[in-house]
């Protein structure tokens, strides 16, 4: 199946669809500049000190907090992004209608950039952070602005909201994202592989009618899916919202 004959389906399957679920990995900000871990030049595959896993762990965040925050503003914040074409259609998609929800493996925050507000963030958000001691909220900004390890005004660490390896899902999250892919009569699975878990797991709570994968890469079987090997923004910014 050409190209264009790829586009013509995807476009009758958002057509008919009331309730569409848009469910995303990396794959869907490489285009805003944001670098795949997983691909041959990602953070999985560079050498540090220390393995990217452990860097990003939880147990590295309280015993070498110092470490952890080098390696998070380098590899993590060091990049200056914008929502792409396929966060803004997914957020004009939404503002129509027709969008049920956004269900996310990134923790750029750039879906709430473009305008999506049913946003179900399984891996959490660079945008938020906590006091561990008091509880207090911090934006991104406040994490820039200090250098080093990030204080609260109470003394106490401050936390990004992110699910760091060993760590848990959000329930709240989790539970939600569930059922928006349950409730969903069409999905589009976008710059994923499929082979990462436990996210790949929420694949198989859809029962309904359409389903549409994009990404560049190799991607696990689904039978009856239309695949579509092509950037996500270059794909998506071709769909109209009708």
């Amino acid at each position: 199946m050409n190209m264009d004959s790829q586009i013509e389906r995807l476009q009758e399957m958002v057509d008919r669809a009331e309730r569409l679920v848009f469910f995303g990995g990396a794959g869907v900000s490489t285009e805003s500049g944001i670098p795949d871990f997983r691909s041959k030049d990602g953070l999985y595959n560079q050498q540090y000190k220390f393995p990217p896993e452990y860097m990003l762990s939880h147990e590295c965040f309280v015993d070498r907090t110092a470490d952890f925050y080098e390696f998070y503003r380098d590899k993590i914040l060091g990049y200056e992004a914008k929502p792409n074409a396929a966060h803004l259609f997914l957020a004009r998609l939404e503002q129509a209608g027709r969008l049920g929800a956004v269900v996310t493996q990134n923790i750029d925050g750039l879906h709430d950039d473009a305008g999506s507000r049913k946003v179900y963030e399984l891996h959490g958000s660079v945008r938020r952070n906590h006091c561990t001691r008091c509880g207090a909220f911090y934006g991104l900004d406040a994490i820039k602005a200090q250098s080093g390890v990030p204080r609260c005004k109470c003394g106490g660490v401050i936390k990004p909201d992110v699910v760091l390896y060993g760590e848990g899902l959000d329930e709240d999250v989790v539970r939600g994202a569930t059922q928006a892919i349950r409730e969903a009569d069409a999905m589009i699975i976008a710059g994923t592989s499929l082979t990462v878990y436990p996210a790949a797991n929420y694949v198989h709570y859809f029962r309904g009618r359409d389903l549409a994968v994009i990404n560049l890469g190799d991607v696990a079987e689904l039978p009856g899916a239309l695949l579509i090997r092509k950037k996500v923004g270059e794909v998506l910014g071709q769909i109209k919202i009708n």
